[in-house]
């Protein structure tokens, strides 16, 4: 509210700035106006005395008249060119402030999901696996061999989903601090396929194929990190896909000795206008579709971050007939190649 208010009082005071400006500018105009007025008619008057004039067409035609003339036009000119100047840097400060504004708001509306999605992502797990310890507790006699291992199944899948969750909180932190990642040399294939065979395992209704050329230069990277962007990537797949989702991990050299990653799916697809925001911590596409799928909005930030934080570069391209193709370029470590 403070903050509020506290914005009003600047614009307020802005506003009022602004017309003082044009009111000075006016009033600074009129005297200009007078003065010449004043200096035309004693300078009239002067040479009529002298003698130097008879008629008013020979004194607007003196020299002396144009020099009076060209002396209030400069005058005229500088008092709205500064006039100008100031208006415009006063209105560049209000849009300034404004889009401030706008983003301050926009970052507080993320936030606000954010928490709510947080919120939801931690109960959720939670509540699942309290459930299972309960019915194991309860019904520890009744329960089959089979029903145990089943229940034990899906409490470490909801383990393992907080522990994902946890990971990005604190991959997330890490970001947006001087955090070095370790540079050492990695065989990109062997990560993903490693990559690919665990989501499998993990979405057994989804089909993931890894291809790569016979032969990829290596590049210097964190595995870890890397292997976050990978897991991110293919799980928004999965995610965002309705029914069995199809995702190609696709590895090649590119141009100027770097190699290229996509990974493409056949999805409900990014809209272009969100191709740069779905990057933005916190951003969720605001979607009927999107809001009803499980996430924190902080996946494709950190994918971005670690590509970045790589040399490497990242964009969205649609995918025909439907779909999205996230394409990574990374620089090589060297000419050396793997097979």
């Amino acid at each position: 509210m403070l903050k509020r208010q506290l914005r009003g009082f600047t614009y307020f005071v802005l506003s009022y700035m602004l017309l003082a400006f044009v009111w000075w500018s006016v009033l600074l105009h009129t005297k200009n106006e007078d003065a010449f007025r004043a200096k035309s008619e004693l300078l009239q008057i002067g040479m009529a005395a002298e003698c130097l004039i008879d008629t008013p067409e020979e004194y607007y035609a003196s020299p002396q008249y144009q020099a009076l003339k060209q002396a209030y036009q400069r005058q005229k000119y500088m008092i709205w060119g500064e006039t100008t100047v100031l208006i415009l840097s006063l209105m560049a400060g209000i849009y300034i402030i404004y889009r401030g504004y706008q983003r301050e708001v926009e970052a507080s509306r993320q936030q606000s999901n954010f928490l709510l999605s947080i919120t939801h992502e931690l109960k959720s797990p939670i509540a699942g696996i309290r459930l299972i310890l309960q019915t194991i507790q309860r019904r520890r006699q009744q329960l089959e061999p089979a029903q145990l291992t089943r229940l034990s199944e899906i409490g470490i899948k909801e383990v393992d989903r907080l522990n994902r969750l946890v990971e990005d909180l604190l991959l997330s932190a890490r970001l947006e601090t001087a955090y070095q990642f370790r540079h050492e040399p990695l065989d990109l294939h062997s990560l993903a396929q490693s990559v690919v065979d665990r989501m499998q395992l993990q979405h057994p209704e989804a089909e993931i194929a890894l291809e790569a050329a016979s032969e990829l230069p290596i590049i210097k990277g964190d595995a870890q990190a890397l292997t976050s962007v990978f897991v991110n990537l293919i799980e928004n797949a999965i995610k965002y896909t309705h029914g069995p989702a199809k995702v190609k991990v696709k590895l090649a050299p590119g141009p100027k000795n770097c190699l290229v990653v996509k990974i493409a799916d056949q999805g409900i697809g990014i809209s272009k206008e969100n191709h740069q925001r779905i990057f933005q911590k916190f951003f969720r596409v605001g979607s009927e579709e999107t809001r009803q799928t499980k996430g924190t909005g902080l996946g494709l930030f950190i994918v971005k971050e670690i590509v970045a934080k790589h040399g490497g570069q990242i964009k969205v391209m649609p995918n025909h007939p439907q779909g999205t193709v996230f394409q990574l370029t990374f620089p090589c470590a060297t000419e050396s190649k793997v097979d």
